[in-house]
């Protein structure tokens, strides 16, 4: 974006937001949460997925325009600096791009079979080696890659994969058995990074994921988009933390050439889904080539905020990723931004929104964070780096409540999130749903593992409780099943596609709505001085336990 056309987009999102400090917006639907607007919303939507942001990707003029337009939004609002003096926080990074398409081969009894990139398999390295040359090694299925003592489960057992190829399937058994792990709700054992990180901890030389549209809850053209090309990773120079030297995915169907080379078939993969199955060596050797050149840099987290009158050391903090995908592949229209206008232009406007809104009502009594971070889809990056590096302590963080993506169609009378049975942070959304004469539905597609796809999870991992609401499916107009038929569409035909632009035939009176659930719960959390706690079964409690001692 040029500069003269980034005054002007901003110029307009913040006259339309001073407007809307006095025109009262949409009607609230509590006593204690103000209105908020919808015009200063799309506005801020309109210019953050305009093609002359480019798709917003780090280390393009995309991060530069998008960190800008956040910046300066902050400062006219009047909001202090996040990070000292500044309103950026840097997170250092490494950008690892092919120099040539990847090549990776299998030899069977039968031949070589070899196979195309981005059509049969996607594959990346995280090592910054200018050539990798991943010489013929043994092949093993290890099911789903999986090692959880809780669950009685150990997809390693008895298995050296040292200097191997593992492949495995993707989620975790109980998406095939409600009677396994934690049924149809994906633990984290199912998270595509769980399985390299287990992988790379026994020493394999590469993982190979199985896809599968339903278990993975997208298409294969989520993978190759996500994962085709240019890539970031947190920059882990100095680290001796071992790394696999390739990870990637291969189609259902490359999974099938594979087991009938070796002389087995698709029954293999039916007999992983049950207790007990033991891994196979496929009687195969892989080997791959990957040319890769690497750019150090730094990629920005956006930090603002509003300090308490009363508890200024205790810290609230909303979030939302800035980033999307960029320029990439073109679709079938020849379309090449990847504007992400719903994912996560809309999450990212949303705070910005409640920034507006909180800033110009009283005070809350506990210092409230507006945190937009980087790097989010090429895997939460800048939600780790803070919460590794965090600006304020952890301890003395009360929570994060994370907005991933605005309903565009309509109001709804439920509202879902992901993640039950971890914290007070959910029952604080049933309380506030309540108000609005809404209920809090099951997750719509627990499968999906949305738990540990968005940045709340970063800070759940540092022990705060963290919530993303992601937003209804019983829609006002239709019920369930149209809102299904919605959270479809939006995942089949624009999720990661250069179709995910903005469209002014949105409803946004649901996302409206949903804001101002969440700004409810940050109402209740920043005029108080209680602490949500995280569930007794939860994985995360043993982590905030041990830094109760260092609250105020």
């Amino acid at each position: 974006m040029t500069p003269s056309l980034f005054r002007a987009g901003w110029s307009m999102v913040f006259a339309v937001g001073i407007l809307s400090c006095h025109s009262g917006g949409s009607a609230s639907t509590t006593d204690t949460i103000p209105a908020f607007n919808k015009d200063s919303l799309i506005a801020s939507i309109k210019v953050l997925s305009s093609d002359s942001f480019q798709g917003r990707r780090p280390f393009t003029p995309g991060e530069t325009a998008t960190v800008n337009f956040l910046v300066n939004y902050y400062k006219t609002l009047g909001l202090e600096p996040g990070n000292g003096n500044s309103y950026t926080q840097d997170v250092p990074l490494v950008e690892i791009s092919p120099k040539a398409p990847p090549t990776l081969q299998f030899e069977t009894a039968k031949g070589k079979l070899s196979l195309q990139s981005l059509k049969d398999f996607v594959l990346w390295t995280e090592r910054p080696d200018t050539v990798l040359q991943i010489e013929r090694n043994d092949v093993v299925f290890a099911g789903f890659g999986v090692v959880a003592p809780e669950y009685h489960w150990d997809d390693y057992a008895g298995l050296d994969v040292k200097n191997k190829t593992v492949v495995v399937m993707v989620n975790d058994p109980g998406f095939y058995d409600s009677t396994l792990f934690k049924g149809h709700t994906m633990t984290y054992y199912g998270r595509w990074t769980y399985k390299y990180e287990e992988a790379a901890r026994h020493g394999a030389k590469a993982c190979l994921i199985i896809h599968n549209t339903a278990a993975a809850s997208y298409p294969f053209s989520v993978v190759t988009s996500s994962n085709g090309g240019v890539k970031l990773h947190l920059d882990t120079r100095g680290s001796n933390a071992y790394q696999l030297a390739a990870q990637g995915w291969i189609t259902e169907e490359t999974a099938r050439k594979l087991l009938i080379a070796s002389g087995k078939d698709s029954s293999l993969l039916q007999q992983a889904k049950h207790t007990g199955f033991k891994p196979v060596a496929l009687g195969l050797t892989c080997w791959a080539t990957l040319q890769v050149k690497e750019v150090y840099n730094k990629s920005q987290n956006v930090i603002a905020k509003i300090t308490g009158t009363k508890y200024p050391d205790e810290y609230l903090i909303y979030s939302a990723h800035w980033d999307h995908l960029g320029i990439g592949q073109p679709d079938a229209k020849g379309d090449s931004i990847y504007n992400g206008a719903a994912d996560n232009a809309s999450g990212t406007a949303a705070i910005l929104e409640i920034a507006r809104v909180l800033r110009s009502g009283p005070k809350p009594e506990r210092t409230v964070i507006f945190l937009s971070v980087t790097a989010e889809e090429q895997g939460l990056l800048g939600s780790a780096w803070y919460a590794q590096h965090p600006v304020y302590p952890v301890a003395k963080t009360i929570a994060n409540l994370n907005i991933d993506v605005l309903n565009t169609y309509g109001p709804t009378k439920d509202i879902t999130y992901s993640g039950k049975g971890q914290s007070d942070l959910e029952d604080y959304l049933a309380e506030e749903a309540k108000k609005q004469n809404r209920y809090v539905a099951p997750e719509d597609h627990p499968e999906a593992g949305h738990y540990f796809r968005s940045d709340h999870f970063n800070f759940a991992r540092a022990g705060v409780p963290s919530l993303t609401a992601d937003g209804g499916v019983d829609a006002v107009n239709g019920g369930i099943a149209a809102g299904k038929q919605k959270h479809d569409e939006y995942t089949e035909q624009r999720y990661h596609q250069p179709s995910d632009q903005y469209d002014p035939t949105w409803n946004l009176d649901g996302a409206l709505e949903d804001m101002q659930l969440v700004y409810g719960i940050g109402q209740r959390l920043a005029n108080s001085h209680q602490w949500p706690a995280w569930k007794q079964a939860s994985e995360f409690k043993a982590i905030r336990d041990k830094t109760a001692a260092d609250r105020p």
